[in-house]
Order: C-alpha cells, then sequence, then structure tokens
C-alpha cells in the first residue's frame, strides 16, 4: 500500500457537492486499489516508513464503503507476518524495528482479516508474544507507554497499547487504573487533554485520551460538558473541524474529534450538514481518494479518515464504525 499523495486532488471547486452530495464509491474503491501499483515512483519507497499503517487505512476504507475483499487477502496477510519482529512486535515494513504504532496496526489489519488463527500457526503463540511486547512498554510508576525500547513516551503510545491488547483479549497483562490516572494527569482547564501532563490541548490527543478512558470502562473520568465544548469550537465556518485553536481545518478531524465526541455522548453538538458538505468538497470525483482540504493532494489518510467521519455521521452506503 503507497502512501504516495495525489495525482487527483480533493474537489472542483468550493460547494461543489454542498448542494447534492454524493459519495465516489468506486471511484475510491479503483483509488485505493491502485495504490500498491506505484512502485515505480520515489514517493512509494520514502514512505515504506508507514506501509503497516496504509493497508489498515486501506484496507478499512474499502470495508467501510463495503469492498472488503477488493484486495488480495492472502498478500496482505504475508505481507504482516513479513513484518513481525523478533521482540514481538510489528515494523512499518519488513527488516524495521518494532514499534507500538505499527504493531497497532498490524493486529487491526489482523483481526480485519480474521486471520489471528492463521497467524498463530505460523508463529506459535503469537499472540502472547504480542501482548508481552506490549505490556513490557508499559511505565508501571506513571501508567502511559513508550513506543519503542528506546523509550519515547506519548498518550498514542498508551491508547495505540490498550487497544491492541483489547482486540487481542490480553488487557490483564497491563495496570489499567495507572492508565486511567495518567489520562486524568493529562487533562486541561478547558476540558481536553494533551500528549503529556501540561502540554497544550490537542484533538488527536483528546482521541486518544477519550478512547483510553472508553476501553478502560472509565469515561466517568472526563469533563464530558467542558470536553464537547472544546471540541464543537472545532468547527470552522465552512464546516471543518480543526485540531486546536486558530488552524486550518483538515478532514482527519473529522475522526479525532466526531469519535471523541460520539464516545461521549455528544456528537449532536457538530453541524452534521456543515461537516458532510465539507468532506465532500474534499473528494476527488475523477480519481477517487480524498484530500486533507479542497485543492490539495489526495492519500489514503485522509481518504480512511474522511470515510470514517462520514460514516460516524451516518452517511448512507457506508458501514458504521466504531468510533474508538
Amino acid at each position: 500500500m503507497s502512501l504516495v499523495a495525489g495525482p487527483g486532488r480533493g474537489g472542483l471547486g468550493d460547494g461543489q457537492f454542498s448542494q447534492n452530495p454524493k459519495l465516489c464509491v468506486d471511484k475510491h474503491v479503483a483509488y485505493i486499489q491502485s495504490l500498491d501499483q506505484r512502485r515505480d515512483e520515489l514517493d512509494y519507497w520514502l514512505t515504506e516508513h508507514l506501509r503497516v499503517s496504509g493497508i489498515y487505512w486501506g484496507l478499512t476504507a474499502l470495508h467501510l464503503l463495503g469492498h472488503p475483499d477488493a484486495l488480495p487477502r492472502d498478500d496482505l496477510l504475508k505481507y504482516i507476518i513479513s513484518c513481525f519482529c523478533d521482540d514481538g512486535g510489528f515494523g512499518a515494513a519488513p527488516g524495521h524495528d518494532s514499534h507500538m504504532l505499527y504493531t497497532l496496526s498490524a493486529v487491526q489489519v489482523l483481526v480485519t482479516l480474521d486471520a489471528l488463527e492463521e497467524f498463530e500457526q505460523q508463529i506459535p503463540r503469537g499472540k502472547d508474544k504480542i501482548g508481552r511486547f506490549i505490556a513490557d512498554l508499559q511505565n508501571r510508576e506513571s501508567g502511559t507507554f513508550a513506543g519503542d525500547r528506546w523509550g519515547e513516551e506519548d498518550t498514542r503510545f498508551m491508547f495505540a497499547g490498550l487497544l491492541a491488547l483489547s482486540l487481542l483479549h490480553l488487557k490483564h497483562l497491563v495496570d489499567i487504573d495507572k492508565c486511567v490516572q495518567y489520562v486524568k494527569s493529562c487533562q486541561n482547564f478547558d476540558g481536553a487533554y494533551g500528549v503529556s501532563p501540561g502540554a497544550e490541548s490537542h484533538s488527536a490527543r483528546v482521541y486518544t485520551c477519550v478512547g483510553t478512558l472508553a476501553l478502560a470502562g472509565r469515561l466517568d473520568a472526563a469533563d464530558t460538558d467542558a470536553l464537547a465544548g472544546w471540541l464543537s469550537e472545532r468547527q470552522l465556518p465552512n464546516g471543518g473541524l480543526n485540531g486546536r485553536p486558530e488552524k486550518l481545518e483538515d478532514v482527519c478531524y473529522s475522526w479525532w474529534v466526531l469519535s471523541s465526541m460520539a464516545m461521549i455522548g455528544r456528537l449532536h453538538w457538530i453541524d452534521k450538514d456543515r461537516l458532510t458538505s465539507f468532506i465532500f468538497q474534499c473528494q476527488d470525483p475523477e480519481n477517487g481518494g480524498i484530500a486533507d482540504r479542497p485543492g490539495d493532494m489526495v492519500d489514503v489518510f485522509h481518504t480512511h479518515f474522511g470515510l470514517a467521519g462520514l460514516s460516524l455521521l451516518g452517511q448512507p452506503g457506508l458501514a458504521e464504525v466504531d468510533p474508538t
């Protein structure tokens, strides 16, 4: 799966889809299918460090579009297994070091393909090895997680670890109460969350923290109305959402913001019609794919998150997505 941007661009002008929006399903499917055929482009190799996550984004987008078999299952499974490392984690590509983010993406792909049994046939006790890799990255004092053996800590890694363990039914391997305590320490006066205690509130960090609370069964620890108020202020006049105050809109926040609001039961605090119109304006109706905003090049990352956001908005023709 290539992370190369383009060749298409989002929209053909502001407001084109606002009156009668139409989801270009066949175009998006064809666009995703074409991504692995661009191996002669330099950017294909420059984005190798994101390959496993790219597979997850493309595969999930196809499931949302109702075309789960549009990519060759056996080839996907073979590639994911080739990224497994001796320490129990997954790298972004064969030969890359293991990392929490790519381990989550790999687990998500295996679960989506219903391939955990096949994985364990090739990697005996593979699930336990993954679980131990993740558990060993938890800081048992603070509760948060490192991304890899080099020790960088981030709420992304905490959420990724807990989500992967949840999918593997191995949450008992980590101290969940400590995770909740750490999330609470990252909450700011505005009700939102940063990447670490005292860090600036950011929509993507809100998602990781609220997602952690949801997986822990502790959404009661969030200041729901204050958080929902901050998240609702992320919507700009053009309908799009930004990640923090004074920043531009970006389609990916259609997921980070909406999923958080869905988890805390405040999805109705967003103007759904305006956001839907904005996402449709970011489509390339000729070649498929979705860009971060109208006029920019499409890519699989924003295609995935744009479709996921539309699913949360109840867009007809898309499969229902779980906000975590």
